[in-house]
């Protein structure tokens, strides 16, 4: 289970184990809390009080500073998993839906041609597409693609790299999601 964590003005920062997040209640890093009550860590006892003390997790935390991050500059790392959830797992070129170990990650412009690794020129491909387009564009192929590519946003990027989200923290990130993102369909 982890904790979405957050900048104080809502920007999403990390994905935090309970762990990592009772570290930020306990240093007083959190400035406000959302989602629902997920976790109940049991401290010591006061010696003057005899109190114990108790830390009560959330499933959204909003921590203390301000990032010095713009999320529109920001590009979220590309790998397979990312890249396959973004296209729904559906081939570009057959438009089918496999599994992600029957996909590739097919490079729109290939290497052989100076195409280059980025969100913008790689897209799902089944593995019989991958071999039949091979070195060529779409266009020498033959082999229109069904959907662009699209950099994902800061919020479909926290999306794309945590396959377990409990429901009020998709929730949240959903309600931040471009009204184009393929995510919402």
């Amino acid at each position: 289970m982890k904790v979405l964590k957050l900048s104080a003005q809502g920007l999403p920062q990390s994905w935090l184990t309970l762990e990592q997040a009772v570290t930020h209640y306990a240093a007083h890093e959190v400035r406000w809390e959302a989602g629902q009550q997920i976790a109940v860590f049991h401290g010591g006892h006061n010696a003057v009080t005899g109190r114990q003390s108790i830390i009560v997790i959330n499933s959204i935390i909003g921590t203390q500073g301000v990032p010095r991050i713009n999320p529109f500059e920001l590009r979220p790392g590309l790998t397979n998993s990312k890249l396959f959830a973004r296209d729904r797992n559906i081939c570009a070129y057959c438009g089918d839906t496999f599994d992600d170990e029957d996909l590739t990650r097919e490079h729109i412009i290939p290497f052989a041609q100076n195409g280059v690794d980025t969100w913008m020129n790689v897209v799902t491909s089944c593995r019989a597409c991958n071999h039949r387009k091979s070195h060529r564009t779409p266009e020498q192929a033959g082999m229109p693609l069904l959907y662009t590519p699209y950099v994902p946003s800061l919020w479909e990027d926290f999306i794309l790299r945590n396959r377990r989200i409990l429901v009020d923290q998709m929730e949240f990130l959903v309600a931040h999601l471009p009204r184009s993102s393929r995510l919402l369909a």
